[in-house]
């Protein structure tokens, strides 16, 4: 089942209820949003205590491919969006054929959930991405022959899975050939991709917004930093020349319409250094390199994907200021979660502390994030990193 033209689709209002599949730290944010403008907030997860039940009317536990669950979430929704990729297609499908909207959409989960599905779509748009090649694990002669056509260093990632560098593999020295499948967890005959691994000059990432319409509005980029795949810190809107700016926009909305989601798009990209940009990785949602949006623009990534998935006008997305945001992440053995130091973190003036209510405290887990307004980028990120190194997880 599609949905109905454009032009004939009313607008979703206050006090209807929002249907989200997942219940994380971005589930949460949004239920925070729709709280804002008047909706009513269910959640499907796996957890009943999950963040977002927090915010939430309804938790509806279930896996993420648990139909049942899924319907009956839908029952109660006049449309339903998701927070993440790990979401079962084909649960969407029934969700849709049931009636309720869900934006998204399945195809925007079909193409992001799937590296090699991703990679050809973006390469179909005429946007470029780094040279790769599909294998199936454990295929010894085409993983050997992708390297010596690609040259190392390259990354080997499974096709489906992973987020935050997992399931993926750098291959470097002889050694990482012959641990490469070990290492990549997956059993033999499954799809994956070896990418070379390019020496860029920024991570960006631009988010965009699709109405209903198909107009799209995008944010400006922001520039990123990752430790072992984890986005660590994010500065926005990220000082770039205007063309870069423009050319980050073109792609996004590009994709997006390719995409023809309803939504929220984030693309992940490189700079490379002679100025081009290069796509690494899409998601059809809102985004952790977003988080700096909702102090710092006159509309939030959070308040935007709601209006967008309710068929409500755009808000404005102009920065309201410089701005910069660290993550919070787990340390030490699993233990519930306290955190020590805030007082002293929110001495800092300009700082705003956000944390996610989870029950424990696992390594690198995302627990938290504080933004920092400040004159430039540069003081913003001082100011948000002095606040948080003031905070620690008690033991």
């Amino acid at each position: 089942m599609t949905e109905p033209a454009a032009d004939t689709v009313p607008p979703i209002l206050p006090p209807a209820t929002i249907g989200i599949l997942g219940g994380g730290q971005l589930g949460r944010m949004l239920g925070t949003a729709a709280r804002a403008l008047g909706y009513g907030v269910r959640v499907l997860d796996p957890d009943i205590d999950c963040p977002a039940s927090a915010v939430a009317d309804r938790v509806e536990v279930g896996a993420y491919d648990d139909v049942s669950a899924a319907v009956r979430l839908a029952s109660g929704c006049a449309v339903i969006t998701y927070e993440l990729e790990h979401v079962d297609a084909a649960l969407v499908d029934t969700i849709v054929t049931s009636g309720v909207p869900v934006r998204p959409g399945a195809r925007a989960l079909r193409v992001t959930q799937d590296r090699i599905a991703e990679r050809r779509f973006v390469q179909d748009a005429g946007v470029a991405v780094a040279p790769w090649r599909p294998v199936t694990t454990g295929d010894d002669d085409a993983l050997d022959a992708a390297i010596e056509e690609l040259g190392a260093p390259i990354r080997l990632k499974a096709a489906f899975g992973g987020y935050d560098g997992r399931s993926q593999v750098r291959i470097a020295t002889d050694r990482d050939r012959r641990l490469a499948w070990m290492d990549l967890g997956r059993p033999p005959g499954r799809p994956a991709i070896v990418e070379r691994e390019l020496r860029f000059a920024d991570e960006l990432s631009v988010i965009v917004a699709r109405s209903v319409s198909g107009t799209v509005v995008p944010w400006c980029c922001a520039r990123n930093v990752h430790d072992q795949g984890i986005l660590v810190e994010s500065e926005w809107p990220a000082a770039l020349p205007e063309a870069v700016q423009a050319d980050a926009a073109a792609i996004g909305t590009r994709l997006a319409t390719g995409l023809d989601l309803v939504g929220l798009l984030t693309v992940e990209l490189f700079l490379m250094p002679e100025g081009d940009l290069v796509v690494n990785e899409l998601a059809p949602r809102v985004h952790n390199s977003g988080h700096a949006t909702i102090e710092a623009a006159a509309t939030s990534q959070f308040e935007q994907h709601i209006r967008m998935v309710c068929g409500l006008p755009h808000g404005d997305p102009a920065p309201l200021g410089s701005a910069a945001m660290v993550n919070l992440l787990g340390t030490g053995v699993r233990r519930p979660a306290r955190l020590a130091g805030i007082e002293a973190a929110l001495a800092e003036p300009a700082a705003h502390l956000h944390l996610y209510g989870k029950r424990d405290v696992v390594e690198r887990r995302k627990m938290g994030h504080l933004t920092a307004l400040g004159p430039t980028t540069g003081d913003a990120l001082a100011t948000a990193r002095s606040a948080a190194e003031r905070l620690s997880w008690m033991p």
